[in-house]
C-alpha cells in the first residue's frame, strides 16, 4: 500500500468515526464524564476516619502521650466497648471497621476482610504508633473476624452479580420494546388474538430465567476450586433478592424504552442510568471511601440495596429477616417505575 492510499485509508476511518455519534460519545465523552463525576466528587476529599471499637482496657491507647493521640484520632474514630463477642458481630456485618483490644504487652487488631481500604487505614495507625518508640511498647497483632480462608471473591462476586443483573434487566427490557415499537411488531401484537398481559409476562419470565442462569454462572464459578468462593448457610436468600433485583430492573428497562424512540437512544439511556448507579452502589469499590453525603445519595438506587443485601446473606450469614426491608425496597422501586413506564408506553413510533 502507497503512503497517498494509507493516508486516504486512515483519513476516511477517522472522519468514520468522528461522524458516527455514538461511537464518538461512548469512546469519548462518556469515559470523560466519569472523569469529571469522581474527580469533582473527591477533588477536596480526604480519607475518611474508619470507626473502631477499643474491647476494654486498652493501655496501648489509653496511656498514649498527648501527640500521639491526636495522631490516632485524626484517622479513627473510637468507641469504648465491653462485649468482644458483639464487637465482633458488628465487625462482621460492616457496622465498623475494626475492634481493638489488649493482652499485656499484645494488641490485637479484629478486622474483616470485606473493607480492606478501612483494614488497612486501621492498622497503618495503630502501627505508627507502636513505631513512635513511647511507652507502652507493644507487640501488634491482626486477626480476621471471618474464616481465614475466606477469600476476596467472597465480597466481589455479590456486587458484581449485582451489575450483571441489573445490564441483563434493563438493557434487555429496553432494547426489546424500542425494537418492537421501530419495527411494527407492537402495533402486530395488539392486533392479534393475544393478551398484551401475556407478552409483557413472557418478557418478565424471559428475564427472570437469564437472572438465574446469571446467578448460577457466577456462584458456579466463584465455588470452583480455582476461586474458592465460600458461601454462608443463608446464601439461597440470594435467589429471591435476585428476583425481586431483575423486577427493579426490568421496570426501569420498561420505563426507558418507553421513552425512547430509537435503539441508539435507548442504549446511551441505559448506559448513562447503569453505569454511574454500579459505581455509586458498591459494585466496584466500597461506598467507605465516598463522601458522607454521597453515601446517603446512594441509597435512591436499587443495585445499592441488591449489593448490600446479597453480601449480607451471600458472605456475612445474615438470615432471611435481615433482608426483607430490601426485598421490600427493590419491590416498591418496581412497581413505581413500572407505573411511570405504564404512563409513558406507546404501541406505536412516533411520526417523524
Amino acid at each position: 500500500m502507497n503512503v497517498i492510499a494509507f493516508r486516504s485509508l486512515v483519513r476516511a476511518m477517522f472522519l468514520g468515526f468522528v461522524r458516527d455519534r455514538r461511537a464518538l460519545f461512548f469512546t469519548v465523552l462518556f469515559p470523560l464524564f466519569f472523569l469529571l463525576l469522581f474527580g469533582g466528587l473527591f477533588k477536596n476529599q480526604s480519607t475518611s476516619k474508619a470507626s473502631v471499637l477499643e474491647v476494654g482496657d486498652v493501655a496501648a491507647i489509653d496511656r498514649a502521650t498527648p501527640t500521639q493521640r491526636a495522631d490516632l484520632f485524626a484517622v479513627l474514630k473510637i468507641t469504648k466497648v465491653t462485649d468482644a463477642d458483639k464487637a465482633a458481630d458488628k465487625i462482621k456485618k460492616g457496622d465498623d471497621a475494626a475492634a481493638i483490644s489488649q493482652q499485656g504487652g499484645r494488641v490485637v487488631i479484629d478486622y474483616s476482610a470485606a473493607d480492606p481500604v478501612k483494614t488497612r487505614l486501621v492498622l497503618n495507625a495503630v502501627q505508627n504508633l507502636a513505631r513512635s518508640g513511647a511507652p507502652p511498647a507493644f507487640q501488634l497483632a491482626g486477626r480476621q473476624v471471618e474464616d481465614e480462608s475466606l477469600k476476596p471473591i467472597q465480597f466481589y462476586t455479590p456486587g458484581l452479580l449485582g451489575w450483571a443483573i441489573a445490564s441483563a434487566a434493563m438493557f434487555g427490557a429496553s432494547a426489546t420494546l424500542v425494537t418492537w415499537r421501530t419495527k411494527g411488531t407492537l402495533r402486530r401484537i395488539r392486533l392479534a388474538p393475544v393478551a398484551t398481559t401475556g407478552v409483557f409476562g413472557a418478557r418478565i419470565g424471559v428475564s427472570l430465567g437469564i437472572a438465574l442462569v446469571q446467578t448460577a454462572l457466577f456462584i458456579g464459578v466463584g465455588t470452583s476450586s480455582f476461586f474458592g468462593l465460600k458461601l454462608s448457610h443463608s446464601w439461597w436468600m440470594a435467589v429471591p433478592l435476585v428476583l425481586c433485583g431483575t423486577l427493579a430492573f426490568l421496570s426501569i428497562g420498561l420505563l426507558i424504552g418507553a421513552w425512547a424512540t430509537t435503539q441508539e437512544s435507548a442504549q446511551t439511556i441505559g448506559q448513562l442510568v447503569v453505569l454511574p448507579m454500579a459505581f455509586l452502589s458498591g459494585s466496584f469499590f466500597p461506598l467507605d471511601i465516598t463522601p458522607k453525603w454521597l453515601q446517603i445519595i446512594a441509597n435512591i438506587f436499587p443495585l445499592k440495596h441488591l449489593n448490600s443485601a446479597m453480601l449480607d446473606v451471600m458472605v456475612r450469614g445474615e438470615g432471611p429477616a435481615g433482608v426483607l426491608p430490601q426485598i421490600g425496597i427493590l419491590l416498591a422501586f418496581a412497581l413505581v417505575a413500572s407505573l411511570l413506564a405504564v404512563r409513558l408506553f406507546r404501541w406505536e413510533a412516533s411520526p417523524n
